[in-house]
């Protein structure tokens, strides 16, 4: 059986003990940590996938100890590496008594190169029978007990290395966050798009209604904004003629934390000239039905116990209709900010009484009607007062033509028809600035130079925005962003 050490010692008695050992190994000459390098020929998973022709093949592995079971003159032990794990069988008249002392001196969590003949069991795994094992990196901490594993999520989350080497469904959760990333790339490649890079460092918080962090740039002697949105920056690449380009990257946002927030996080922002918001609505089905297909071999998915279905075409509803089927109130285009507090007040949603009907609306949306928007939904025709970088809707100017996305509730996708009059723009600019001279630290600045570019000339373009971290938390089952996320926002302890 694995002998287990902490039921005899305390940890710090073990700790030390690995320390000892650590020391031995250095007086003896063997200390790991002068290994430069080891040339390692296999993986484990690879080997066991395709046993039939590795069968009495010599192989060279590396990874961690995860198990051991001492049997006097001959052993058994697990090693993990990046792609799974494999068996060792390790005998004394096979590698000699010197070396055979210093494995079973080994403690798990400690890293190896082992050589050896890949061969069967007799109860039939797949297993290394060693024929040269060498200690390559001494771990001087304790992993958790196998039994138990690390389960606290505040530890889990502060020491994902650990949370990693442990939970293997975690290893698979940031397997499948590349895979879906690699996805989208190679969707929206395979039609055209360019990826890009623009700033982090903006002089200027633009692209999004969000308080940004504040940062100090010494020589140029300016307060600087780490960004919101790359949107502003990728706009003026559709000015300059590119035309389809997309940026996946981390935005930071000085906001409030929950399963579904964190202050930085992943988006990728796409836009394309001579388009629309109804074809970013293309555009967004398709891709997260792609994402799902390639990563998951299916658009139909379960997330926490409801089953959710993200074949294209997803159900489109104005947020006028939505609300009148959800909320069961309509709001109509001769309604003044007094009638449609009334009916707000009326389905007992608060609002300031200083608030505009296109504020109103939005706000009867947020509180009554995202809760039922569970199946893949698109919420067209936002009002303009929310939307400061959508264009108006033609016959409609109170409303713009942007659309949210919806799955589980949750707004995974934010898409306009981009605003390209200048005059306009300026406008809603300094509306917005009138809004931060009365308290709203997340509304949008003036930035003259965006402007500028507007002037210059933006074609008719279609825009759209992505929570990376969320679409991951659907296509994995995960319940919080921070599962998500390999090192989530966390305050540091005392």
């Amino acid at each position: 059986m694995e002998r287990d050490t902490r039921d005899d010692l305390n940890l710090n008695e073990i700790l030390e003990l690995r320390r000892k050992k650590l020391e031995g190994l250095k007086k003896k000459g063997k200390d790991p940590f002068t290994i430069d390098k080891y040339d390692r020929t296999d993986f484990t998973q690879s080997i066991k996938d395709d046993y039939a022709n590795y069968e009495g093949k010599q192989v060279s592995v590396a990874g961690r100890i995860m198990t051991k079971r001492e049997h006097g003159k001959a052993s058994f032990a697990d090693i993990q590496d990046r792609l799974g794990r494999i068996q060792l069988y390790v005998r004394q008249d096979q590698i000699g008594e010197e070396s055979y002392q210093e494995f079973i001196s080994y403690d798990i969590g400690d890293i190896v190169g082992v050589k050896g003949e890949v061969f069967t069991t007799r109860k039939g795994e797949i297993s290394i029978n060693v024929t040269g094992i060498l200690l390559l990196s001494k771990s001087l901490q304790v992993l958790p007990e196998k039994w138990h594993g690390l389960k606290d999520p505040d530890l889990r989350y502060r020491q994902r290395y650990v949370d990693l080497v442990v939970n293997p469904e975690v290893k698979r959760t940031f397997l499948i966050r590349s895979k879906i990333i690699k996805a989208i790339r190679e969707y929206l490649d395979n039609i055209g798009y360019i990826e890009v890079e623009t700033p982090i460092l903006h002089s200027i918080a633009g692209g999004a209604n969000a308080k940004p962090f504040i940062t100090h740039h010494n020589t140029l002697d300016i307060d600087m904004y780490l960004r919101i949105a790359t949107e502003l920056h990728l706009k003026r690449l559709i000015v300059g003629g590119l035309e389809k380009v997309y940026e996946i990257g981390r935005i930071f946002r000085n906001e409030g934390m929950s399963i579904k927030h964190n202050p930085e996080f992943t988006s990728i922002e796409l836009y394309e000239a001579y388009t629309d918001y109804h074809g970013m609505m293309e555009i967004t089905e398709n891709l997260i039905a792609y994402s799902a297909e390639k990563v998951l071999g299916t658009t139909k998915i379960n997330y926490q116990g409801i089953d959710i279905d993200l074949t294209p075409p997803w159900t489109r509803l104005t947020m006028i209709d939505a609300i009148k089927k959800y909320a069961g109130i309509e709001f109509n285009k001769e309604d003044d900010n007094k009638t449609a507090y009334e009916k707000a007040k009326s389905i007992g949603i608060e609002v300031d009484n200083n608030a505009s009907k296109g504020q109103i609306i939005n706000t009867v949306f947020e509180e009554k009607v995202e809760e039922h928007l569970i199946q893949p939904t698109f919420i067209l025709d936002y009002p303009v007062e929310v939307s400061p970088l959508a264009k108006r809707k033609v016959g409609d100017p109170d409303f713009t033509s942007r659309f949210e996305g919806f799955i589980y509730a949750w707004e995974v996708a934010n898409a306009f028809s981009e605003l390209n009059d200048p005059i306009d723009q300026k406008k809603r600019f300094e509306d917005q600035l009138k809004q931060r001279e009365a308290g709203d630290e997340e509304a949008h600045m003036m930035d003259d130079d965006y402007v500028n570019a507007l002037e210059v000339g933006l074609p008719p373009t279609g825009g759209l925005g992505i929570g990376i971290d969320r679409v991951v938390m659907l296509l994995t089952d995960s319940y919080s962003i921070r599962d998500v996320i390999m090192f989530p926002t966390m305050k540091p302890k005392e």
